[in-house]
């Protein structure tokens, strides 16, 4: 998925959002309706991570890959980015004791 990170000051719109608390740390948004994913929360750092589909008159650039263990050998962009596996991926946006 490609997705934004839009920090803590992110505001939803409407009552049809459902709320699934996916681990101790994070909770997903979706639409009650269609079912559209709208949104991954960090919640120790409060910071909503929103897939970039979403947004229809914006321009990205793609600077970080994450879970790069896991993609097809044959999956790569031609861009230079920052890539992270799971592992490394969890350590940076595990709560911190």
């Amino acid at each position: 998925m490609f997705a934004v990170h839009c920090g803590p000051n992110v505001e939803f719109k409407g009552e049809k959002v459902s709320i699934y608390r996916s681990s101790d740390w994070a909770q997903r948004g979706f639409c009650a309706t269609c079912g559209t994913h709208l949104y991954y929360h960090l919640l120790p750092s409060n910071e909503y991570i929103i897939p970039a589909g979403l947004f229809q008159s914006e321009q990205f650039e793609l600077k970080s890959e994450i879970f790069i263990d896991e993609k097809p050998a044959f999956y790569e962009f031609k861009n230079k980015t920052n890539k992270m596996t799971g592992q490394e991926v969890f350590e940076q946006f595990a709560p911190k004791d």
